[in-house]
């Protein structure tokens, strides 16, 4: 029985299980989705996400369960329908030779031209209207075959677009783009979605950029579905480390990117940073495989996540609160314990003004204090 929300949403799935030749690879997926909305799958390599999107396109017969578009079962759907309801981009590199771009885009009219597939002229302004969309008038009359990998992205979305579709379903639409046209293309997307109430079902390599442009996530894990949710509830370090079983290096929820490992073995020195002053030369160390600690620093200090993946111990304080007496003690034994002090060049406030007491003592406890990267870099520690 369809429930309220189902029978509400653009797109629902129930209890959806995938997989191929009648076995089950992926069990028990069940989300519904909005006008508007964009999910996003992720996961590692091989956890099934194109698995998921095929079956939910219909390029893949649903091993049990229901795709659900507008409270009608999908299965029960004709093809010439469901093509007016949905659009799909699969990961695909073939380049019609002899076909111009304009042509290629034409083709996603299909579902609405006669036997003879003839364009009327609503169709052409259509087509217009698609190619315009996706920023793509400079290139129209191009053979598909002399454009770049990004102009073939945005020609295939605006062939998706023709269908007038309600749900776009890409996989890994970012796949063998530059940044540049990696964030077009998701710019585009949003701004459809938004603007034209499309919802989009898609999977991305790219998490940093999955967090940024999704309403909702899917954490896709092998043999089933590791979370579900609002992008802030699934992008922790605890959550993103567990879905790619990351053994070595972190997530940083913060930055929305992974830190490598951080170099093995005993402290050999450390670093006075916070602000941001300290990253640069934490990701040295790290580069030059030299262990370090590093202190003091706020745990909402945008150093302190860098520092926490990084270091080999980190002296925080509570967040916004002045360092004490037990923190300044704490940073005196991680310097008598190593030769080299780093200081990163923080400016000083009343919260942070015992980083000034640290580097009076490191100087008086005659340490090697190194201010700069280059003194860093050059330096064989």
């Amino acid at each position: 029985m369809k429930t309220e929300k189902q029978r509400l949403s653009k797109m629902a799935l129930d209890n959806l299980s995938v997989g191929y030749h009648k076995k089950a690879l992926i069990e028990d997926i069940s989300f519904s989705l909005q006008p508007g909305e964009i999910l996003t799958l992720i996961g590692p390599n091989g956890a099934g996400k194109s698995t998921i999107l095929k079956s939910i396109s219909k390029q893949l017969a649903a091993i049990s369960g229901v795709v659900m578009i507008d409270g009608h079962d999908m299965q029960a759907m004709r093809s010439k329908d469901i093509a007016r309801k949905m659009a799909v981009m699969l990961t695909n590199r073939t380049r019609p030779e002899l076909m111009s771009c304009t042509e290629l885009v034409s083709a996603g009219r299909y579902p609405y031209t006669g036997g003879f597939g003839l364009l009327t002229e609503n169709d052409k302004r259509i087509v217009e209207q698609a190619i315009a969309t996706v920023h793509a008038q400079s290139f129209a009359d191009a053979l598909v075959s002399e454009i770049s990998d990004g102009q073939l992205q945005r020609i295939l979305l605006a062939r998706a677009l023709c269908q007038e579709p309600e749900i776009i379903v890409l996989d890994e639409p970012t796949s063998y783009l530059d940044v540049k046209y990696k964030i077009e293309l998701l710019e585009i997307l949003r701004s459809m979605a938004k603007t034209k109430h499309i919802t989009v079902v898609m999977s991305l390599h790219e998490i940093d950029l999955a967090e940024k442009v999704s309403d909702k996530i899917v954490c896709v894990k092998g043999d089933h579905i590791a979370d579900y949710g609002a992008p802030h509830e699934i992008f922790t370090d605890e959550k993103i480390s567990a879905l790619y079983d990351l053994e070595t290096g972190a997530f940083s929820a913060l930055f929305g990117s992974v830190e490598l490992a951080k170099p093995q073995g005993k402290a050999r020195c450390f670093v006075i940073g916070g602000n941001g002053y300290g990253i640069p030369f934490y990701r040295v160390l790290q580069k030059e495989g030299i262990a370090f600690s590093a202190g003091i620093l706020a745990e909402n200090d945008v150093d302190y996540s860098v520092a926490r993946a990084l270091a080999q111990t980190v002296i925080a304080a509570a967040a916004f609160s002045v360092f004490g007496e037990e923190q300044i003690k704490a940073a005196k034994a991680q310097i008598d314990a190593v030769e080299v002090i780093v200081h990163a060049g923080c400016p000083v406030a009343d919260i942070n003004r015992a980083n000034t007491l640290l580097l009076e003592y490191a100087q008086k406890s005659g340490k090697t204090i190194l201010s700069n990267l280059e003194e860093l870099t050059e330096m064989r520690l």
